[in-house]
């Protein structure tokens, strides 16, 4: 099994290719903890890794943010926590029902508003967060403020240019396509 890495605008976080499937197509599990890494024997292994501080997985990828340390010393173990996971053939998350619901919506909006917003994010936003070892997951728009609300996930949570990502990438383009669209908050 050969498994690629890929440096992410985060200089906390690696993206690791496995070459297979990790969650499938459009689905992800975040792991911001080593306690909501319960249902995950993949997340569970790498927690176990002194350093790590955050585990993401996307469709086809693995992102693994450190504490401290030197991606020198926790890269060789990560990669070997992951090779195990898969050459014995564990289940990347073992039950679903156990899932928290973040479904919290923020304010109300137009529901086709709405839907623009959220066809925007799913087709120029996502895949593009993607190649960088996030996720950007739309949780509300009030339409009283004009505020889109948006979670990051992976190595975007705490990235350094996300502020940049969220104020300069993705308002303007909201804004350019959806005139409702003032401002983009993270929460």
């Amino acid at each position: 099994m050969f498994i690629q890495t890929e440096s992410t605008p985060n200089p906390a976080t690696l993206k690791f290719l496995p070459g297979r499937e990790v969650m499938g197509e459009g689905a992800v599990a975040d792991f911001p903890t080593r306690e909501a890494a319960n249902r995950s024997p993949l997340a569970r292994a790498l927690f176990d890794i002194p350093d790590v501080a955050r585990v993401f997985f996307g469709s086809d990828f693995i992102s693994v943010t450190k504490k401290d340390g030197d991606w020198k010393q926790i890269k060789a173990p990560v990669l070997g926590a992951i090779m195990d996971h898969f050459t014995r053939g564990l289940p990347v998350i073992e039950s679903a029902a156990e899932e928290s619901d973040d479904s919290a919506q923020y304010g109300e909006a137009d529901p086709e508003v709405v839907a623009q917003i959220r066809e925007l994010i799913d087709t120029r936003v996502r895949p593009a967060v993607a190649q960088d070892g996030g996720d950007i997951i739309y949780k509300g728009f009030d339409g009283s403020s004009g505020i889109v609300f948006l979670h990051l996930q992976g190595s975007c949570a705490g990235c350094p240019s996300s502020t940049m990502t969220l104020k300069n990438g993705i308002e303007n383009m909201l804004r350019h396509y959806v005139p409702e669209v003032v401002a983009v908050e993270a929460v």
